[in-house]
């Protein structure tokens, strides 16, 4: 094996390595969302449809929230806002939003919906 071989697969080495790195990286770069659908008596709403709009695509993923209200979106971009709200047997929570300036790594809001009204 010459030296010009022995270096190109020395490089390559060092990209193999490197890659998964990389990635880990690109994922602990990532941000999560999650929260409770609850009435304004605070009990939850299970089976409420969790929207949540990416207001760089305009793509829109759902989520239908937990016998406890839970719901959770992950991988979400840093450099994105996005509005988040809930629907339950045709009522409509209020439309919050989350910043792309707002640095935490895992936010929470909780939505509210009144059945009742």
């Amino acid at each position: 094996m010459g030296r010009k071989s022995f270096v190109c697969l020395a490089l390559f080495a060092i990209l193999g390595a490197a890659l998964p790195l990389l990635s880990a990286d690109q994922q602990d770069n990532t941000r999560s969302l999650s929260g409770q659908v609850m009435t304004s008596q605070n009990e939850p709403l299970p089976n409420a449809i969790v929207y949540l709009k990416n207001q760089k695509t305009l793509g829109v993923r759902t989520f239908v929230a937990e016998a406890d209200g839970g719901y959770r979106f992950g991988g979400l971009s840093p450099n994105v806002d996005y509005q988040v709200y809930a629907e339950y047997q045709g009522k409509r929570s209020d439309t919050k939003t989350l910043s792309s300036f707002d640095s935490r790594k895992k936010v929470v809001i909780h939505l509210r919906i009144d059945p009742a009204k």
